[in-house]
């Protein structure tokens, strides 16, 4: 029988599988001949002293025959010509894993995205990366594999309860993912590896006689007696459906306002606003590993900070170490920030979303009292406020980053003394910065509780709080500013039948992985309560 073994080892011993080897024996007292083999079931990291340790969970094979780890087995079925079909509104993770389910569950899925495939999407990215050229549906949030695809590609989630977690991570091993994935306390893909991946789902949904469609955007609702018949798509092709998943990400503002019009319910969400700090990654690794030079054999260190300051918090989001921060806008005009890391974590800075949580409250006080069109309108109870109040920061970050989607920003400790930064320190940021100060561009509530923030968060990471530090102006795609309502039973829209709200766009995930589980979730439904199957 393979033995359950935990070994607490330096970095340098982690990284050799002789060294492993070797201290298993050492640890069951017997030659390391008689080591046939180990896999790891767990590995993390433990920092809290100067000596970094790696803990690993191994199961270990001595004097038995080594045999590979168990994984997940996946049957898919032909469904060219499957009876059953289900319309998915966005390939992101919510709407491919859907689809995924789906051919397990012998349903046909027709996916529709209304931006490009992974390949002709870096065209669109380098446009508005180099030139300032914005492409609206096909950008770091729309197209295939949905803002996931370009980004960090982080696995971690807390969403236990939501769904299978290592059933998600074993698919994402199965189309090409490192084993690593399936045991690290922090799973991580890169942005480099991701649309690999993403192509293998499509071609392998394709193969098994799904559908995707891509410059195919939903325009329309076909409802009849409050239920859902069809959807007309590009403004003049209709699709019938037994079942739509509208799974078309927390950026798909046009969607919400779609919903909003057919009179379809929704509800305005709170979420969280701010800024992506960017600090050269050798001062983060010298706060969490406390030494001077990272060892070689550690990986780029991360962090994870929250604080209240007055009543609010203020914390940490999407944290990419040795990464990019990119532009994720989605309408000219408008700007928003992102960041992402590759899978090796080797560019020489590391960044984080630092933002503050928002209230309805205080989107309806800073739309009245900073824009005119807002100031006589009734916005209690809008469905649509935050989006509202989500979109007038983003325009104020373009229009004082001075247009091309250059960024406004300010050294960390000008920040928090109100002085605009003389110069700005080098940034990964391709299109550019302006330096202004950022109370010119976020509402005063969140600049004055960013600014605090940095400051207590300086005594938590001694050297966080530091000039050489970049607070870059805006980060407001932490999650969507919509609700759309769905019955706790049935998961379809409590008023309309066959309309199946799905993940992060509707308010039920927050990233790669809980969207994924809920668009597992949501096929299954539809397979149980549309086909009985």
């Amino acid at each position: 029988m393979p033995q359950l073994i935990q070994l607490k080892l330096t970095p340098e011993q982690a990284a050799s599988q002789q060294s492993i080897s070797s201290h298993i024996a050492a640890v069951k007292a017997i030659p390391v001949t008689s080591v046939n083999g180990y896999y790891i079931l767990k590995q993390s990291f433990d920092a809290r002293s100067r000596q970094v340790w790696v803990n690993i969970s191994a199961q270990v094979f001595i004097n038995e025959p080594f045999q590979a780890r168990n994984t997940m087995f996946f049957e898919w079925k032909e469904v060219h010509h499957a009876k059953n079909q289900v319309i998915i509104v966005g390939a992101g993770p919510a709407g491919l894993f859907a689809a995924l389910k789906l051919i397990e569950l012998g349903i046909k899925p027709i996916i529709i995205e209304r931006g490009k495939d992974v390949r002709s999407r870096r065209r669109d990215l380098a446009a508005l990366n180099k030139e300032g050229i914005l492409n609206p549906e096909s950008n770091y949030c729309f197209g295939e594999g949905g803002a996931g695809t370009y980004s960090d590609g982080k696995l971690y989630t807390r969403s236990n309860k939501r769904g299978n977690i290592q059933r998600v991570l074993e698919l994402f091993h199965h189309f090409g993912a490192d084993e690593k994935i399936l045991y690290q306390s922090h799973p991580h893909i890169g942005t480099n590896k991701l649309p690999y991946i993403i192509t293998a789902m499509r071609e392998h949904i394709l193969q098994y006689g799904g559908e995707v469609h891509f410059e195919t955007k939903l325009t329309n609702f076909k409802v009849d007696r409050n239920v859902l018949q069809a959807i007309e798509v590009n403004h003049q092709t209709t699709l019938n459906a037994d079942a739509v998943i509208l799974a078309t990400g927390h950026s798909a503002r046009d969607v919400f306002e779609l919903l909003h019009k057919n009179n379809i319910a929704i509800e305005a969400k709170p979420f969280a606003l701010g800024v992506r700090v960017e600090h050269p990654q050798q001062i983060i690794d010298a706060i969490q590993y406390h030494c001077t030079a990272r060892n070689a054999f550690l990986p780029p260190a991360s962090y994870s900070l929250v604080e209240q300051v007055q009543g609010k918090g203020v914390f940490s989001f999407c944290m990419c170490p040795g990464g990019i921060i990119a532009p994720a806008s989605t309408s000219p005009g408008e700007l928003v920030v992102n960041g992402w890391s590759p899978s090796k974590r080797n560019n020489p800075y590391a960044n984080s979303g630092m933002v503050v949580s928002v209230e309805e409250k205080d989107a309806i006080h800073y739309l009245k009292s900073q824009i005119t069109e807002y100031r006589n309108q009734n916005l209690e109870n809008h469905p649509l406020l935050m989006m509202y109040f989500q979109q007038a920061v983003e325009q104020k970050a373009y229009e004082m980053g001075g247009g091309n989607f250059i960024a406004p920003a300010q050294r960390m400790a000008d920040m928090f003394h109100k002085k605009t930064s003389a110069a700005l320190p080098p940034c990964s940021y391709v299109p550019g910065l302006n330096a202004v100060n950022l109370d010119t561009v976020l509402p005063d509530f969140i600049f004055e509780r960013l600014r605090l923030g940095f400051h207590a968060f300086g005594k938590k990471m001694r050297g966080y709080f530091t000039n050489e530090a970049v607070a870059v102006a805006t980060e407001s795609r932490t999650s969507s500013p919509v609700r759309i309502p769905r019955d706790a039973d049935t998961l379809q829209h409590p008023q309309i039948k066959n309309l199946y709200p799905c993940a992060e766009g509707a308010g039920y995930a927050g990233g790669i992985v809980s969207a994924a589980m809920d668009g597992e979730k949501v096929a299954q439904m539809i397979a149980n309560a549309v086909y009985q199957l």
